[in-house]
């Protein structure tokens, strides 16, 4: 009987609650490219949200606009509102932090 690897994968992460041992999986798993396309990602899913057009949003972060368009379509498909609830929030955090530097 053989797991699926990426289904152990979600499980460990919904197991875990050290951010930094989740940082340090993500660095063995992905290469920076791939975590860097993740990051734009959910990039793309905040300004889409908050009405940035497709060709605004593939001019900004530098990404063709099929980049743009797949990520359109996820979010059609699937609720990423928790992630970017969580990103909007630790996006505050940093601005807050800075300013207050």
């Amino acid at each position: 009987m053989s797991t699926n690897p990426y289904h152990s994968l979600l499980t460990h992460l919904a197991n875990c609650s050290d951010s930094a041992a989740i940082e340090l999986l993500f660095s063995a798993l992905l290469t920076d490219k791939e975590q860097q396309e993740i990051a734009n990602r959910i990039r793309i899913f905040d300004l889409l949200e908050r009405g940035v057009t497709q060709r605004e949003i593939s001019e900004q972060l530098g990404v063709g606009i099929a980049t743009v368009s797949r990520g359109a379509k996820a979010m059609q498909v699937h609720d990423v509102s928790a992630l970017l609830k969580t990103h909007r929030e630790n996006t505050s955090i940093k601005s807050t932090s800075i300013k207050d530097a």
